[in-house]
């Protein structure tokens, strides 16, 4: 039987957190995962840039089998996921299906929110883009949302300084300049995959009481609730347990940073587009 899998689109490391989420809610199905970490971070580039490269990297899922992509990328969900899903897909296979991380969050961010006041942080990209502001008015137009890019996180986790003194200026420092936009914020969603590994440290510097929100618990729940509502597209994808791992740039620079955000040590194979 020719293998389906899902497959899980990031830019570099950030959506193996994401990854690492699903695999534990659905350990049944195959999994495909591409980093395009050639080309990271997909952050400050332009909204034309990352649609391009989001693009090519989904029409190579499909060439895979993968009836099924998530965008485990926040910037690729803020500034391509809406094109491909409304212009791409109809012309490249309308049984094919795309989807992101934002959604998910934003419909559930409404529940947890007692203030009405929700700050976001995440790279320069997905602040610009207004993505999570203009979903959760979707869902929640009372919530004020308040948001704040920190350059510098992304680079302080690939270089493996997140768990050291040096993080905490950047950390504490970015954490401040939300906080003072509104002291009503009483939930911070972490707009980034790679943030999670910062959590711990996130901590110390958010006020008592102000709650942290992380992605990938809430997007696996969220696929599982998808999967269950759509079994056309769920008895598609293959079954096997089976996980490859693909990345863009050096497979062995690869491997030795997955670890850290997979929990477990991949393998990967080198991919030229």
């Amino acid at each position: 039987m020719n293998k389906a899998p899902i497959g899980v689109f990031d830019s570099g490391y950030g959506g193996l957190t994401v990854l690492k989420e699903i695999v534990n809610r659905l350990p049944q199905y195959d999994y495909l995962y591409l980093g395009d970490n050639a080309r990271a971070p997909y952050g400050p580039r332009s909204f034309d840039t990352v649609y391009n490269y989001t693009l090519e990297c989904v029409q190579w899922f499909f060439k895979q089998g993968c009836p099924l992509v998530i965008l485990a990328c926040n910037t690729a969900s803020a500034k391509a996921l809406r094109t491909i899903q409304q212009n791409d897909l109809a012309t490249i296979d309308a049984t094919k299906r795309v989807l992101g991380v934002i959604r998910p969050t934003t419909e559930i961010i409404g529940t947890l929110t007692k203030t009405k006041s929700v700050g976001v942080l995440g790279t320069a990209g997905t602040v610009q883009s207004g993505s999570y502001p203009i979903e959760i008015n979707k869902f929640y137009p009372d919530i004020k949302v308040y948001q704040h890019a920190c350059p510098m996180w992304v680079p302080l986790i690939e270089n493996n300084e997140y768990s050291g003194d040096g993080a905490d200026y950047f950390v504490k420092k970015d954490i401040d300049q939300l906080m003072q936009q509104s002291i009503a914020i009483d939930t911070i969603l972490l707009g980034c995959t790679h943030y999670p590994l910062l959590q711990q440290k996130i901590k110390q510097f958010i006020p008592e009481g102000v709650a942290l929100l992380s992605q990938g618990k809430i997007v696996a729940d969220s696929l599982a609730d998808y999967l269950q509502r759509h079994p056309e597209i769920a008895t598609t994808c293959s079954k096997g347990e089976d996980i490859a791992f693909y990345t863009t740039d050096s497979a062995e620079d690869f491997d030795n940073h997955a670890a850290v955000f997979y929990g477990k040590a991949v393998k990967s194979q080198h991919l030229i587009l």
